[in-house]
């Protein structure tokens, strides 16, 4: 994609979408990072539902520490693989308190460092929590990159390295967010919704989808 091209590529997400969020639910970096790492082949709705309620409880890495492994498991036996992601955010609360102050760190290897935190759910955290300039690349961004040639690469990290050399200001900290976001409604992996889609004339992707036909009235 041309360089005019993926300013004006953002430039209408923006302006569709000024001010994009996670829509995962959270009240601090660290409920973020638990919710963000529970997330992982889950859906955000899933972790929301299960997570409601633990974090009216639980908002702190002591707090889950006292709950337990076994409390925690209560909370999200909703969300696939809870048994590894509950023993991971035990074992990750216990690592703030003992490394960090019971602090999450603004730090890409420290947060790397924790149980069950990957490159993906570090660059959520930093992004969404510490206001950095990060592109954690999901299914949703690996496939708008890809479909609209702004980030191709075969690997997650591919893309990631794409997005960090072809995004420009004033676009680079929301940016993860709008393509996540257009990804999850718009260009949808079975069937993208090209008709509605408002930046289908700079995308390459072919064939269009068109828009579905209405059902015919029924005659009288």
């Amino acid at each position: 994609m041309k360089k005019a091209d993926v300013i004006e590529f953002f430039a209408r997400l923006a302006e569709d979408n000024p001010h994009p969020e996670t829509e995962l639910e959270y009240t601090n970096p660290y409920t973020l990072l638990v919710a963000v790492a529970l997330s992982a082949q889950s859906t955000d709705v899933g972790v929301n539902k299960a997570t409601r309620r633990l974090f009216a409880e639980v908002d702190t890495p002591e707090k889950m520490v006292a709950l337990g492994e076994a409390g925690l498991k209560e909370h999200i036996k909703t969300i696939g693989l809870f048994n590894t992601k509950a023993k991971n955010v035990i074992a990750l609360s216990e690592a703030l308190i003992r490394d960090h102050g019971g602090e999450v760190p603004d730090d890409r290897e420290a947060l790397e460092k924790l149980p069950g935190v990957g490159r993906k759910t570090a660059n959520v955290v930093l992004n969404t929590a510490f206001g950095h300039e990060t592109f954690a690349v999901d299914t949703h961004i690996f496939r708008v990159g890809n479909r609209t040639r702004l980030a191709p690469g075969k690997t997650v990290l591919a893309v990631e390295q794409k997005l960090e050399k072809a995004v420009p200001q004033p676009f680079r900290l929301h940016a993860h967010h709008w393509l996540i976001l257009h990804g999850r409604y718009t260009c949808k992996a079975r069937t993208p919704e090209c008709w509605r889609c408002i930046v289908a004339d700079l995308c390459p992707y072919s064939p269009k989808t068109p828009a579905p036909k209405k059902a015919a009235s029924p005659a009288h």
